[in-house]
């Protein structure tokens, strides 16, 4: 499996542990054959000078031996499942943090978290317990048809006939049951997905009165889950009716067959027990290998989900010589940000067909100002997403500097770059932690500061826990223009080139939008920034505003010049909203 190598660096330790796990079960094999020495013993039939309290002498020691050889055993496997489980678990989630965000609008956020969750764990239990269990079986059952084999040929011939249709079998149900598996673990993760976005949208749920809604929804993702689930379970069913048919009929006949053989005299009563009791425990290691058989699938089944984000090319390449702290420390020299699109035309790579822009061109030369304006889905979102490389243009090309932004690396690149949107989703720990995100590294003077030009100190202080409150999952604990301030801080922080603001009082009350737009002025100050607004007298003052529509720069110029174009679109919505606000 592609996840051995992550086990690989506790490899000794897997090795010793395996030694160990042969030899615990090879000493377990002696319990049954103690036990028929012991009624020979007490027979006087044994062919050897014992008593019964050597044997059980003999025994103690056994079960000395198997205790301390277990308890090895079971530490050196714990040490590879649990190490090389949490290095999965990191792998798995440095590769999925790195992933481009295309990747994240195709795949649902609670299938994502299901795979981290639900299916790391899974490969847990199969390092943990599973993977020694079924090796202990095999041993167990080799020992055992092997010490058969040397007693009694004919009996071991039976287990030889048994054992290979067990395996094929086995092998025909497997593929039957892996699918359903990876089945069940996908029908899992998608009802996980719903009840993360019903919990996450729950105001709009109650609003709506959308409770019965969302429970008849859940309840046909459980119905589905439950179906896949029942079939999981009959195949597997099925696959231990067969086991137990074969094995007892195995059995009974092997229990014949010796009673046989101890009627004639050929072996004695202990004998008889030994070959009762190692029979028994080859039947068991039979049943034990079907149900871990299919244990080992349900894991394989979960490790191709895992490989699937594993071996899914990232946007960005992190390893450990080159991990950073500090977003400072990965900015190899400041840029005058100048920025260029030049002819830019560009489609979503889960709408290919639908061409977003259209041949945008527009120009901000180093510390200028310039607003993108235009009704909703004119593009003026996606124009910024691909200044941030979120996504690359279908044609044309975006330069900063003069250099075409592909050209500089990815990560070095987005630490000229601030943006504060308009919804402002805050991490769910303190105010201080949401601050230091602009840069890790900074001292508490700075963290103050940038709250204070943020005009967010004010109400920090004014906290109990001042920048230790807790924010609560997303930051529901903070309003809007806090959360907005927050965000400002966080810009102010870093200290970017470059300032992107995407409608970041839109959803503001007049108070709210006044200090907020009050904080934007002051951080925009000697940045190059560019504003995307539907209210214009928040833009009026730029040193230029590009008008789109359709995915085209329709109109272009500063305000006084918009507004005097005859029919301009900018003009038409200029007088009207003023119009408006002067009324109101």
């Amino acid at each position: 499996m592609y996840v051995f190598k992550y086990i690989r660096p506790y490899r000794w330790h897997l090795i010793a542990g395996l030694i160990l796990l042969f030899a615990s079960s090879l000493v377990f094999m002696a319990f049954p054959y103690l036990a028929g020495l012991m009624v020979d013993v007490a027979q006087g039939k044994a062919g050897r000078p014992m008593d019964l309290t050597q044997v059980g002498w003999i025994l103690l020691a056994v079960l000395i031996v198997q205790g301390g050889i277990s308890y090895g055993r079971v530490m050196l496997f714990a040490q590879v499942s649990e190490k090389g489980i949490a290095a999965l678990r990191k792998a798995l989630y440095q590769k999925l943090i790195t992933l481009p965000l295309p990747f994240f609008e195709q795949n649902r956020s609670g299938d994502l978290v299901s795979r981290i969750a639900g299916d790391v764990e899974k490969l847990y239990n199969a390092f943990s317990i599973t993977i020694a269990e079924f090796l202990r079986q095999i041993i167990i059952l080799v020992a055992g048809i092997v010490f058969l084999a040397i007693t009694t040929p004919q009996l071991a011939l039976i287990m030889l006939l048994t054992f290979p249709v067990v395996v094929l079998l086995a092998m025909v149900f497997g593929r039957r049951i892996r699918a359903l598996s990876k089945q069940r673990q996908k029908a899992l993760a998608d009802s996980g997905t719903m009840v993360s976005e019903a919990v996450q949208n729950i105001q709009t749920v109650k609003t709506y009165t959308g409770e019965w809604l969302e429970i008849n929804r859940y309840g046909r993702l459980i119905k589905k889950a439950v179906d896949i689930s029942l079939r999981y379970a009959h195949a597997r069913a099925l696959f231990s009716v067969f086991i137990i048919v074969l094995l007892f009929g195995a059995l009974f006949f092997i229990i014949w067959e010796g009673a046989n053989l101890l009627q004639a005299g050929k072996i004695t009563a202990g004998d008889l027990i030994s070959f009762v009791s190692y029979t028994a425990i080859i039947g068991g290691a039979i049943a034990g290998l079907g149900n871990f058989y299919t244990d080992l699938l349900g894991a394989l089944g979960a490790t191709e989900r895992i490989r699937e984000i594993l071996h899914t090319k990232p946007e960005i390449e992190l390893n450990a010589e080159t991990e950073e702290t500090s977003t400072s420390s990965i900015s190899p020299a400041k840029v005058q940000g100048h920025i260029r699109y030049e002819e830019v035309h560009f489609s979503y790579p889960t709408r290919p067909d639908t061409e977003v822009l259209r041949g945008i061109t527009l120009e901000v030369k180093p510390g200028q100002k310039i607003a993108l304006v235009g009704p909703s889905g004119a593009g003026k979102s996606t124009i910024v997403q691909l200044l941030l490389r979120f996504y690359d243009p279908t044609a044309g090309r975006i330069l900063l500097d003069d250099k075409d932004i592909r050209e500089y690396d990815l990560r070095a690149y987005r630490s000229h770059i601030a943006l504060v949107p308009q919804e402002v989703l805050l991490f769910g720990g303190s105010i201080r932690e949401n601050i230091l995100y602009g840069k890790p590294d900074a001292t508490e003077e700075e963290v103050i500061q940038a709250a204070r030009q943020a005009n967010a100190w004010e109400f920090i202080s004014g906290f109990p826990d001042g920048l230790d409150t807790i924010v609560g999952e997303r930051g529901v604990q903070l309003s809007g223009g806090q959360r907005q301030r927050i965000a400002i801080a966080r810009a102010i922080l870093k200290d970017p080139e470059i300032l992107l603001l995407d409608e970041a009082t839109s959803s503001l009350d007049a108070e709210s939008e006044r200090v907020v737009q009050d904080a934007l002025d002051k951080l925009m100050e000697g940045r190059t920034s560019i504003v995307i607004a539907h209210r214009l007298a928040t833009v009026r003052s730029s040193d230029r505003i590009y008008v789109i529509e359709q995915g085209r720069v329709i109109e272009e110029g500063t305000h006084e010049e918009l507004s005097a174009i005859p029919n301009g679109i900018y003009g038409s919505l200029a007088r009207l909203q003023f119009v408006v606000s002067e009324t109101s």
